[in-house]
């Protein structure tokens, strides 16, 4: 090697080490933090339900499920039912859903609002949410 190749041969290096040197370098990142948030993120089975919940039955039956003393928009006095407790618990699924489709004792009917599948979702909902995962042995 002569003396030019030499010369170039180191600025050659030089350029290269510095520009290596002169980046700046990424922040660390957690891969697997970050995948783990995303592989336990869970999507929420109920999400459209809760909306329709929230649209059809909270104004009654409380955004808990609590019921109570409810005054409709005509001045109608209710004592609406818990569905968290008492009689919703010992009610097939069935009753539940005759009750939601066919409305009765101040209840509106919701047949014409709601398809049985929204119906059926709601009675998973409230088995859920509200009951705890109760199951009764009748359907």
């Amino acid at each position: 090697m002569n003396l030019r190749q030499a010369i170039l041969l180191n600025i050659a290096m030089t350029v290269v080490i510095g520009a290596a040197c002169s980046k700046s370098p990424a922040p660390p990142t957690n891969n697997s933090t970050a995948n783990n948030q995303v592989s336990n993120a869970t999507p929420d089975p109920f999400a459209a339900t809760r909306g329709v919940f929230v649209k059809n039955c909270q104004n009654c039956h409380g955004p808990t499920g609590a019921g109570g003393p409810v005054k409709l928009e005509d001045g109608t006095k209710l004592k609406v039912p818990s569905l968290r407790q008492g009689h919703a618990l010992r009610h097939p699924d069935s009753d539940f859903v005759k009750q939601i489709s066919k409305g009765g004792d101040g209840m509106p009917a919701f047949k014409d609002k709601l398809t049985p599948q929204q119906v059926d979702e709601l009675v998973r909902f409230i088995r859920s949410e509200f009951q705890g995962g109760a199951q009764t042995a009748a359907k």
